[in-house]
């Protein structure tokens, strides 16, 4: 008797009170991947398609507090367009956001601090860059707040010590977004470093040895060497950066306090201003419409960043 070998696949039979039906096991492993992932599908579906789905739907609508929902086509968005406080929240967004990516440079150089050989207390020095990161937005603000302050501020009492004269950081146009940012730097320092420290550790010895047998300095090892083989994960801090930085809300809240700042309209950002428009002028319509721009604006720049990876990203080891 010869053995012979079966090239299809092993097959169930299940009965349920009739005939019986074969599944095949490549349907039941099938079967079970979209059971084992239908909780987080249904977690995404409420808690982030049907946000932004019933956003858009609000967008499309005139509301009010004692009043329901009526269509009202592209009013919300010409209203949007045409809302000069909105161009001033967009500014401020994006000053935000440009000064908030010093933050990457500044992680490179700190993350190669720290993953220098031999280092002492280095488990000390990242707590300590990352204690930050698990602080309360709002105790960060308080303090930073208070260090700004134009009177008794550390800050300026330091630069009157250097005979520099005392700038009004918080109740300043332009310099009080550039302000608010480096504290979103310092806050969000330690994320970044943990996540290019991952990324040095992933770098070949055997690259930097054969570097340096060739001659090559530690700063041309860096930049030839390191730098080009870790920028794939400095794109992705980049993208975390500019995304989180086009979202922020807590800090500038905390810091530009609206009940006694007299310039806090004028340091608004996207996210503060659609608060005040959907929480406080109870205009849900029009709160929905600048989502939808934050969300397009979003995704617009994270294209770009997409495409332009292409051209310094280094994927190749």
């Amino acid at each position: 008797m010869s053995n012979t070998s079966s090239q299809s696949p092993r097959l169930t039979s299940v009965r349920r009170g009739g005939p019986a039906f074969h599944i095949s096991e490549r349907t039941r492993e099938a079967i079970t991947g979209y059971v084992l992932i239908l909780p987080l599908f249904i977690g995404v579906t409420i808690l982030f398609f049907y946000p932004i789905a019933r956003s858009f739907e609000l967008s499309f609508m005139q509301t009010g507090v004692f009043k329901g929902e009526t269509f009202a086509g592209l009013k919300q968005y010409r209203h949007l367009f045409s809302d000069p406080q909105m161009w001033v929240a967009t500014r401020n967004t994006f000053i935000y956001a440009g000064v908030a990516l010093l933050e990457i440079p500044i992680a490179v150089f700190f993350a190669t601090l720290l993953h220098t050989k031999n280092l002492a207390f280095l488990s000390g020095y990242r707590l300590m860059f990352f204690l930050p990161v698990v602080t309360l937005p709002s105790a960060i603000g308080m303090i930073w707040t208070l260090m700004y302050n134009g009177d008794f501020g550390i800050i300026n009492q330091v630069l009157n010590v250097m005979g520099i004269p005392k700038i009004s950081w918080l109740t300043t146009p332009i310099v009080v977004i550039v302000a608010v940012a480096f504290v979103g730097i310092w806050m969000g320092l330690g994320k970044s470093i943990i996540l290019i420290l991952a990324g040095l550790q992933t770098v070949p010895k055997e690259l930097q040895e054969a570097a340096a047998i060739d001659g090559a300095g530690p700063v041309r090892r860096f930049f030839d060497v390191t730098l080009p083989l870790i920028s794939p994960t400095i794109f992705l801090v980049a993208v975390l950066n500019v995304i989180a930085s086009m979202q922020v809300f807590d800090l500038v809240f905390i810091m530009i306090n609206p009940e006694t700042n007299p310039i806090y309209r004028e340091a608004q950002t996207l996210v503060v201003y659609f608060y005040e428009v959907g929480f406080i002028d109870s205009n849900r319509g029009y709160a929905a419409a600048i989502t939808i721009f934050l969300l397009a604006v979003i995704m617009a720049i994270t294209g770009v960043q997409f495409w332009l990876q292409k051209r310094w990203v280094n994927y190749d080891r």
